[in-house]
């Protein structure tokens, strides 16, 4: 009954979808929920042609509320298709975050001879009545499977799978196949630590070790992990890196994530840099929830992240729905000065997006010079010349009628790159919101690359060949309709410059 009520919703969000659609902040290009709230990016898995994607949803409000499994697909990271809910709330608990799995040599025994591989989804129930209860076992893990290429979702009769023995944050299981053993592998959320599990049938765990007590950041709780493994440069040498999320301490405030590199030997990892170095993922405030996609085709590695910040997420400005994702990113590992580094760079599919195109190149600019854009989705491609440029500061500028504005840029002075969204627009709604934002250069050439992707009320910034990541949301008051390259106490030499306006 409850299947057939979501549906008569889904038919009337299509409804109210398309009274909306043009509703203050919604984006252009970035994927946002019908209706209803939306956090964590949860089961991400390429099964035939499809990319799924699922989430954190409560359908009937716009704040967090018990959690179900939002569903929809794509063919190709940019256009996606709404699908029903995928996972309900049910009596063990809530449908907290976790990954999903093509079962292809039917491990599980959820699949039929000849028939589809069985998607296994691993998440987390959170029961409610425990946590009231003061009881710390109220998280444990369970899992379902789909035969009908994720359209259909049926939970395992023995659930949970991996019980809580009393450890109060215990969830967001990550799983993966590992070919050395023949065994799927657990990367579990644990307090202030990740635990590994191995299965060689997804029902039945055993955990195998931990990680991070005393290693990189521990401003909030541990929350979605993710393990997978890169080549460096390209080549033959392959690290391993391990994702983490923490609810707080992200270097400009609130939430945010962090990876370590090192190696796992199928039971634990080790990691390659100081326990107290910390490697940040995303320095802007919107970045949130980090995983990516199991099973990608050519062995890509693709992220997403939720693109809000626990500290406003459910007081921000918007109306039917609430949060959207980043643009999905391609990860991958090089070496730098300071050892080897994660890069992340939005995947090529944004090109389909790609409309009018111009191009600038070898300009001095001594103060301000005007971008022929026209709409609300831009995507800006900056090359700078440091060695020939006095200014302190240098960037773009959005800006719009009633004199609001958001800038993204670098300040030559303290090697540092911002967004600065103090005069943005709508900011009352959080006494910190209006921020500038700071990331630190990692690249010491003295070309400075910037790739900048503009949508309605986001930007994300991709700095020195993917090197350095800031993703910051905004809520101007009428939209931004004015983009300029600005130098600031001093000139720019501007080596090239390409834009292109996004549909």
């Amino acid at each position: 009954m409850k299947k057939q009520l979501y549906l008569f919703y889904l038919l009337l969000s299509n409804i109210l979808f398309a009274q909306t659609s043009v509703e203050p902040h919604r984006p252009l290009f970035h994927f946002t929920p019908k209706t209803g709230w939306m956090n964590d990016p949860n089961g991400m898995v390429y099964y035939k042609g499809e990319y799924h994607l699922f989430y954190q949803h409560y359908p009937d409000s716009t704040v967090w509320g018990p959690m179900h499994w939002g569903h929809a697909v794509s063919k190709d990271l940019m256009r996606w298709e709404h699908l029903p809910i995928a996972l309900f709330p049910d009596s063990i608990g809530c449908i907290f975050s976790g990954s999903a799995v093509v079962d292809v040599k039917n491990t599980s025994g959820f699949g039929k001879k000849g028939g589809e591989s069985p998607l296994v989804a691993i998440f987390t129930y959170h029961n409610f009545e425990g946590e009231r209860a003061n009881r710390n076992d109220f998280q444990s893990q369970g899992i379902a499977y789909s035969l009908d290429k994720g359209r259909t979702w049926v939970k395992y009769a023995h659930n949970p799978v991996i019980k809580n023995t009393g450890k109060r944050d215990f969830r967001d299981p990550k799983v993966m196949w590992y070919e050395p053993t023949q065994q799927w592998i657990m990367t579990l959320a644990v307090a202030n630590h990740v635990e590994f599990y191995t299965s060689k049938d997804l029902k039945n765990w055993a955990q195998t070790g931990e990680f991070g007590h005393t290693e990189g950041s521990h401003g909030g709780v541990w929350e979605c992990p993710d393990l997978f493994q890169l080549p460096v440069d390209g080549g033959k040498t392959q690290k391993w890196v391990l994702i983490v999320n923490i609810g707080n301490g992200a270097p400009n405030g609130g939430s945010g994530g962090q990876y370590f590199i090192g190696e796992f030997d199928g039971k634990t990892f080790k990691n390659d840099n100081k326990p107290s170095d910390i490697l940040w993922l995303d320095y802007g405030t919107d970045n949130y929830a980090t995983v990516t996609w199991a099973d990608a085709p050519n062995q890509k590695r693709l992220s997403l992240g939720w693109m809000s910040n626990w500290q406003y997420a459910q007081i921000v400005p918007t109306q039917t729905w609430r949060s959207a994702m980043t643009l999905p990113r391609e990860l991958g590992l090089v070496n730098t000065h300071q050892g080897v580094r994660l890069i992340q760079k939005p995947v090529k599919e944004v090109e389909i997006l790609r409309g009018d195109k111009n191009t600038l190149s070898k300009q001095v600019i001594a103060s301000t010079l005007g971008l022929k854009t026209k709409g609300k989705g831009q995507e800006i491609s900056l090359t700078f010349d440091l060695s020939k440029t006095t200014a302190s500061d240098f960037g773009i500028e959005l800006v719009n009628s009633k004199g609001e504005k958001v800038w993204i840029g670098y300040e030559k002075t303290t090697q540092r790159f911002f967004i600065d969204r103090t005069e943005g627009g709508k900011k009352d709604f959080h006494k910190g919101f209006a921020k500038r934002h700071y990331a630190p250069r990692l690249s010491k050439d003295n070309l400075l690359k910037l790739s900048i992707f503009i949508d309605v009320a986001s930007v994300e910034l991709i700095a020195d060949d993917g090197l350095t990541a800031m993703t910051d949301i905004f809520f101007p008051n009428e939209d931004f309709n004015k983009t300029a390259i600005f130098s600031k106490n001093g000139s720019t030499f501007l080596e090239k410059c390409v834009f292109w306006q996004l549909k």
